[in-house]
């Protein structure tokens, strides 16, 4: 199984949760979404440990794919934007994007944010 990684799932390998390095060791690939990795960074910056976990995260980053947004990406942002105001099921901006990636490249989601399981077509894989 290929997966995405929210932001949140990203922390939680960086803390080694048991279950996400279980779900994580049958992945056959790991993709990062960039906005991901701007919101972990964004985070980390205002940890006392900042250098660590930026280095870590350069690690993490040559272990994955980053997937960055692309003009495929803006079709399917604007469709599940409708989708789910249709639906009366707004999500944040930046998860809208990333599951925009999600639905552009077939890819399950690693998350453990609930409002992914609005949008059609996106499998969310919790822990």
């Amino acid at each position: 199984m290929a997966l995405i990684l929210d932001t949140n799932a990203i922390s939680a390998v960086a803390d080694h949760d048991p279950a996400v390095v279980a779900i994580l060791a049958h992945a056959d690939e790991m993709s990062l979404p960039v906005l991901a990795i701007g919101e972990y960074r964004y985070g980390i910056s205002q940890s006392r440990h900042k250098a660590r976990y930026e280095s870590w995260l350069e690690g993490l980053i040559l272990d994955c794919r980053v997937l960055d947004v692309d003009e495929g990406t803006t079709r399917q942002y604007a469709g599940i934007r409708l989708e789910l105001r249709s639906l009366g099921k707004p999500i944040p901006t930046n998860d809208l994007w990333i599951a925009a990636l999600c639905r552009q490249h077939g890819l399950s989601l690693l998350s453990r944010d609930r409002h992914f399981d609005f949008v059609p077509g996106i499998q969310r894989v919790n822990w």
